[in-house]
């Protein structure tokens, strides 16, 4: 099937031996080809959610196969190649409010006495899509806090990008579920600390935690949504992947994603306690075991495919968060404001990152974990200060 056409370039989709392969042609194919090569050799090691002669359903975080919203994926990877920055990953916190007391959250510092109001939060999406964004990823505090949510997901142009949405559970009913997929919402990230209830909850902070992730996960597919259980791993967790994804083979799910704990938020004070390079591999290893399988759940590891084998770091290159004050980050796990989207165009906040000397370059692993990026960038926080710090702008 044709996947993208343009007079420089054609993209042709299908599927071989389970496995979706992609060739391109035209006069920029010379250009084009290493990337082709390197989507196809990830697809060769994949599996997607769902592949017939004319769809294709790769992940929770690509947009389906063919369509408006992956030629703008298509284009990015050109760009990239070309050397430009595009935000590929665009998320937004839209409130600050949480019913969970999480032991790992990295946005609790980030308390704000004003949400942003709805058209601020569709205005900057816009933004970000004019900007090359296709995935736009929503995330809070607790999403289903904002009553507003699924206004929110409908604004969001579907010929231009896919919208997801994180959230633990919480108040995700079946009534807010089918509002949120009549919305166009893509695909909804749903937290799970641990396969086992009582230590979910203790990690939340909250009893009842757990119950809400597994009525919000039932609520999400009965919708007829993609639903995506988001693990955060740390040294506590770690070990208990097999049972992470037996619990959402169980359950139906469509996708397992694995993120890292970062040391930020109230797990700052844990620096010692995040994953190591080595478990990065483990996770890549973990995750091409389980995409052979032909039934269950797909795996993204991202730090695997944020890693040196594959993309590198994607702050401040190809990913951008704005927190529920409106500040812009690199990420959602980088406490470095570049600027505000009440005072400055996000296209002006977004040039000024990449003229930082801490963003000129591409990193191998999540800049976080670098103590180097951390001495020199991630200052000790007064007691009374409030996340995001301010860079001294270039």
């Amino acid at each position: 099937m044709r996947v993208y056409d343009r007079s420089v370039i054609r993209i042709d989709a299908g599927i071989e031996n389970g496995k979706v392969v992609l060739e391109s042609e035209g006069p920029l194919n010379p250009i084009a080809k290493p990337i082709i090569s390197r989507i196809n050799g990830i697809f060769q090691e994949e599996k997607p959610i769902y592949a017939d002669d004319e769809n294709i359903v790769f992940s929770t975080w690509v947009p389906p196969v063919p369509g408006d919203v992956f030629n703008r994926l298509i284009s990015a990877e050109i760009s990239s190649i070309l050397k430009k920055r595009v935000p590929d990953q665009f998320s937004i916190g839209i409130t600050s409010r949480c019913p969970n007391n999480c032991i790992h959250c990295g946005a609790a510092d980030i308390v704000t006495k004003t949400e942003l109001t709805i058209e601020q939060i569709n205005c900057t999406v816009s933004q970000a899509i004019e900007l090359g964004s296709y995935h736009i990823s929503i995330d809070g505090g607790e999403t289903m806090m904002r009553n507003d949510l699924p206004e929110m997901v409908k604004a969001v142009d579907k010929n231009k990008a896919i919208v997801t949405c994180f959230t633990s559970g919480f108040r995700l009913t079946e009534e807010r579920a089918k509002d949120l997929k009549a919305a166009g919402l893509y695909a909804t990230h749903i937290s799970i600390d641990s396969p086992r209830e009582e230590e979910h909850d203790r990690v939340r902070g909250r009893e009842g935690a757990f119950k809400d992730s597994l009525d919000g996960i039932k609520n999400t597919l009965e919708a007829g949504m993609l639903a995506d259980m988001f693990v955060v791993v740390s040294p506590h967790n770690i070990d208990e992947l097999e049972d992470f994804y037996g619990l959402a083979e169980n359950l139906g799910m469509h996708e397992l994603s694995i993120y890292e704990i970062v040391a930020v938020g109230r797990w700052l004070e844990h620096e010692d306690e995040v994953i190591s390079d080595s478990d990065v591999k483990m996770l890549g290893r973990f995750q091409k075991e389980k995409n052979t399988k032909p039934s269950g759940p797909r795996v993204t590891a991202l730090p695997y495919f944020m890693g040196p084998d594959q993309f590198g770091c994607f702050a401040g290159r190809r990913w951008m968060h704005v927190t529920a004050g409106g500040d812009v980050l690199p990420c959602a796990y980088t406490p470095f404001s570049f600027g505000n989207i009440a005072e400055e165009g996000l296209d002006t906040i977004w040039k000024r990152m990449g003229q930082h000397e801490a963003y000129r370059k591409n990193a191998d692993f999540c800049r976080m974990r670098d103590q180097r990026f951390r001495q020199k960038y991630i200052h000790v926080i007064p007691k009374d200060a409030s996340l995001p710090l301010r860079l001294d702008r270039p």
